[in-house]
């Protein structure tokens, strides 16, 4: 209980401590002063717990972070920093991704990876599938989200990775049927008391949360998604037109078709019919 509460106090902004500084001291102890990357992998082993079983570290000599709370940040980054190309059209497009039950509806499916990157969501379109990776829910995740939230808020020159994936999720839970089933296909895992908190959870880590989508790492996402979501939408009108057409055109050839003496009997009983239904 006292490690968890140590871990919540050394999570928030407001108490980081410079990791030059941990560097130093431990290198002061293990008679070494290049100390910097073993530090980061201390920090990560030691929030691991709140980390989501995310203890991977490789930052380059030098950029292992300001502190702590960079340090878990920087774990939590997509793979492939490189931004994803966007067409101006894309730039002018301010779509949000519908919930789960509406993206089930329109036939996608979602899949869980093991990825230790939590901001490495992607979308197949070939096979109509968001691949979103699995995230461990506890009692920590609202502080850990809230404090990389504030930390991207608080660095203009910092990209929103934690903003944009928290955001996503948000669009994409609605309900705690919507919890239900990313648990069941083992996107979610949480220990909380229902999935109704779990969604509870997002939508307060949203409150008054500023973000400008189009700097986001998963706008292209949501654009793709939309655009499949459209394209089944047309699709599906577009053969339902083509299923009618048929019918009328098989019906129409067998009224064509009869002889004419059972056409003649046809129409009769109609004008028999509406004469009666006159009288």
């Amino acid at each position: 209980m006292l490690k968890i509460q140590i871990q919540r106090d050394m999570i928030l902004l407001e108490n980081q401590i410079p990791l030059f500084i941990l560097a130093r001291l431990l290198g002061l102890q293990l008679g070494n002063p290049d100390q910097e990357g073993r530090v980061g992998r201390l920090v990560l082993k030691f929030f691991n717990p709140i980390g989501s079983e995310r203890v991977e570290f490789d930052a380059s000599p030098g950029q292992c972070g300001l502190h702590c709370l960079e340090v878990l940040w920087q774990s939590f980054l997509p793979s492939g920093l490189t931004r994803a190309r966007t067409t101006e059209w894309q730039l002018y497009q301010h779509e949000l991704i519908p919930c789960l039950t509406e993206l089930m509806e329109a036939g996608i499916k979602f899949r869980c990876v093991f990825t230790k990157k939590l901001g490495d969501i992607r979308f197949n379109i070939k096979y109509g599938t968001l691949e979103i990776p699995y995230i461990n829910i506890h009692q920590g995740t609202r502080s850990v989200f809230l404090n990389l939230i504030a930390f991207e808020q608080s660095h203009f020159d910092c990209r929103e990775y934690i903003t944009s994936y928290v955001m996503f999720m948000h669009n994409l839970i609605n309900s705690s049927e919507d919890v239900r089933y990313l648990c069941k296909h083992g996107i979610i895992e949480h220990c909380l008391g229902s999935d109704a908190e779990v969604a509870d959870l997002f939508n307060l880590l949203c409150q008054e949360m500023a973000l400008d989508s189009k700097d986001s790492n998963l706008h292209n996402v949501s654009i793709m998604v939309n655009d499949y979501r459209k394209w089944k939408h047309f699709s599906l009108r577009t053969s339902w037109r083509a299923s009618m057409a048929q019918k009328w055109n098989a019906w129409r050839a067998i009224l064509e078709n009869k002889p004419s003496m059972q056409s003649m009997a046809t129409t009769s009983r109609v004008l028999d019919f509406l004469y009666g239904e006159n009288i």
